[in-house]
């Protein structure tokens, strides 16, 4: 009897895990890539959305090229207009990976599905630009 509950308890927590691993990869997860990830994701994804959700006024300082503005403030009312694919690959930064990290988990939790956090400009050694 106290084989059988044991058991019972083990296959109970493996179809629970099972469960919560099928609901994360259905509704997306949270994953954070590091700048040479981040550089190396993007050559090898063209059809991926770099998505700055700092201030308008930040992006003209300084941005990654071919990033889009989305301010985080912005984004519940814009996404589902300006980012309609939720199977698309969107890599989300800002300047020092607070913000980003808040939008891509609001990404995921609006169902978008592959959501990548690149964390903050002030950490990109690669090429920068200025202006719009």
């Amino acid at each position: 009897m106290k084989k059988f509950s044991v058991l019972a308890l083990g296959l109970l927590t493996l179809a629970l895990f099972s469960l919560n691993a099928l609901a994360a990869q259905e509704k997306g997860s949270y994953r954070y890539l590091p700048p040479g990830e981040t550089k190396k994701f993007l050559e090898e994804n063209p059809e991926a959305v770099l998505l700055d959700v700092r201030t308008p006024d930040e992006y003209e300082q300084v941005h990654i090229p071919g990033s889009v503005l989305i301010p985080d403030y912005e984004l519940p009312s814009r996404m589902a207009s300006e980012l309609p694919d939720k199977n698309a690959p969107i890599v989300v930064y800002c300047r020092s990976g607070n913000r980003s990290r808040a939008s891509a988990l609001r990404l995921i939790q609006a169902g978008y599905k592959r959501v990548y956090d690149a964390g903050g400009i002030n950490s990109w050694p690669y090429e920068k630009a200025s202006g719009r």
